[in-house]
């Protein structure tokens, strides 16, 4: 037997390739995916911020858009209520009950008393309302603001209340009603915010019938005026969101409208 026979041929022992990855591969790929976490978050974050920014700018928007209908709404739902002057200390008893009969209706520069037929909380279907529309400071002094009152109109008599006297305008000799101070308290509802400048104008008939209308901030005449015009600027001008405009209201009034004496 030959040798080759006897002892086959021992081949070399040869180490298989085994698959795998080093330290420092590992050590890469982590930090790859934790840059790509990090930029997924921020990109998130960034969106984030800009959807909250876009939010409250359109809830502004909203806000503005709104208070301005609603201010408009009450204007245009004025009602011509006559009531007596309660306050009046020369009332003459037995005249006429409470008071001489006068047109509700308070013109000033920076307050305004109106009955309304729309409503804070029922809108057109409520019963009608005595606004009271004023001016006042913002918080910390910042600005101005708009604030409206709503009382319960239960008849003239709730009006006449609120008229302190009659007296003759110095001007036009026309005797007008007096009001005592608007006041805010826990149920007033702010309809404009940080105000640089508000202020109410209203727009009177001439007493010459070949003139036209002039625009006052304070009564010209007994009654109700053509049309009020409420002027408003923003403290911050932004052109990125809706500014409060100034908003005026024609008043489409007539004799016959005017609620009679004697409670509802």
């Amino acid at each position: 037997m030959t040798p080759t026979a006897k002892h086959p041929a021992i081949r070399p022992v040869t180490r298989r390739h085994q698959a795998g990855v080093t330290l420092i591969e590992v050590l890469v790929a982590i930090t790859l995916l934790s840059l790509l976490s990090v930029a997924m978050l921020f990109a998130l974050r960034i969106g984030l911020m800009a959807y909250s920014k876009t939010n409250a700018k359109l809830m502004d928007d909203r806000r503005v858009a709104g208070a301005q209908r609603i201010l408009e709404q009450e204007l245009e739902g004025i009602v011509p209520a006559v009531g007596p002057c309660s306050g009046t200390p020369d009332a003459v008893p037995g005249s006429e009950p409470g008071g001489p009969m006068f047109a509700f209706f308070q013109a000033a520069p920076n307050a305004m008393r109106l009955v309304s037929t729309f409503s804070l909380q029922q809108g057109w279907r409520g019963r009608p309302q005595i606004l009271e529309l004023f001016v006042v400071p913002g918080d910390n002094g910042e600005g101005l603001r708009l604030v409206v009152n709503e009382l319960p109109y239960s008849g003239p008599l709730a009006a006449g209340r609120l008229c302190t006297a009659l007296t003759p305008d110095p001007a036009s000799g026309v005797s007008l009603p007096h009001f005592p101070p608007v006041v805010s308290g826990p149920n007033s509802f702010v309809l404009a915010d940080k105000l640089a400048f508000c202020r109410f104008v209203y727009l009177w008939p001439s007493k010459i019938p070949t003139e036209p209308p002039v625009w006052s901030p304070a009564a010209l005449s007994a009654g109700w005026p053509l049309a009020i015009r409420v002027e408003m600027g923003p403290l911050q001008p932004d052109p990125s969101v809706l500014q409060p405009l100034t908003v005026t209201a024609a008043l489409h009034l007539h004799l016959t409208q005017t609620i009679p004496y004697g409670d509802f």
